[in-house]
């Protein structure tokens, strides 16, 4: 069996490329930086640099979303090559093409303007929409008990 399962934060914007042919597909290319659970040494903590590859729709959903720094959780599976470099040396290859790739941590957490914390949002009815808490959960505003469905 092979499979990776790592969360990390991207190093920088992923890098996207097109297959050429009647329909293209994406090829996303980043590296997570993945912190080492124990450290023998007792220094500071430490991390991994592991390169990941999404393809098709994950590749996309990459570029559209993934930038600098958003902590994300992938699962994939280990693939290695090798290739001749220009001076004639071979060059081991190690990555993770990933098969499924989601957010691990609210936008709100990574330091982005998104979810309930703008304000300036409106859940409808006139009402402004609830600001969330510090636990990130959203607060029932008071008075709105007899709008609920059930008691």
């Amino acid at each position: 069996m092979n499979k990776a399962i790592l969360m990390g934060r991207l190093t920088r914007d992923p890098e996207v490329r097109y297959s050429q042919g009647e329909s293209p597909l994406a090829i996303a290319r980043y590296t997570l930086a993945v912190d080492r659970r124990f450290n023998r040494n007792g220094d500071d903590a430490t991390a991994d640099f592991i390169n990941c590859v999404a393809f098709g729709r994950s590749g996309e959903f990459a570029e559209r979303y993934l930038r600098k720094g958003t902590k994300i959780a992938v699962t994939g599976r280990i693939q290695t090559g090798s290739y001749t470099n220009k001076d004639g040396v071979k060059v081991y290859t190690t990555e993770v093409v990933v098969e499924d790739q989601e957010f691990a941590e609210s936008k709100n957490s990574s330091g982005g303007d998104g979810g309930f914390a703008g304000g300036n949002s409106y859940s409808g009815g006139g009402r402004p929409a609830p600001m969330a808490a510090g636990d990130g959960f959203m607060n029932i505003p008071d008075g709105i008990d007899e709008e609920l469905p059930f008691n």
